[in-house]
């Protein structure tokens, strides 16, 4: 009988960057990244508008990276016109049709995934995955803070 891994930084981190390969791998079709794809998906849940300090605040926060690296979806996403500068307010960008339609289309994509690769698991068991990881992300988060 195998002896399951220790939950550590290590078994966490091999099953994020497993899953979100996954995620790539279906997203790779339409020509998106992940991290356009959540700027997408944020723009969509803010009701398509969003200022771009709103989106740069969340993706730093979330991905623990630098303000240039956080703007690169935004500016990248402007290029491909999936969002556009709002005509009164150019801090404020939103979604175009085309980004819209593909937002759409791509945002089952994630959940799809995790109810597949979560498959098996028992409600209790992932509470208690659920509890223990949120537990270490606030903890890391007030060492960062701090």
């Amino acid at each position: 009988m195998t002896t399951a891994p220790a939950v550590n930084g290590q078994t966490v981190a091999l099953a994020h960057y497993a899953t979100k390969a996954v995620l790539e791998k279906a997203l790779a079709p339409t020509g998106l990244t992940y991290l356009q794809s959540l700027t997408l998906n944020f723009a969509a849940a803010q009701g398509g508008s969003v200022t771009r300090t709103q989106i740069t605040d969340r993706l730093q926060e979330a991905f623990k990276i630098d303000h240039e690296a956080a703007l690169t979806p935004v500016t990248e996403l402007l290029t491909a016109g999936l969002l556009a500068p709002d005509a009164t307010d150019p801090s404020t960008v939103h979604l175009t049709p085309r980004g819209a339609s593909l937002q759409q289309e791509t945002s089952p994509l994630g959940p799809t995934i995790a109810a597949r690769l979560y498959e098996g698991f028992t409600p209790e068991e992932l509470a208690t995955a659920g509890r223990v990881l949120a537990t270490v992300t606030s903890r890391a988060n007030a060492e960062l803070d701090g």
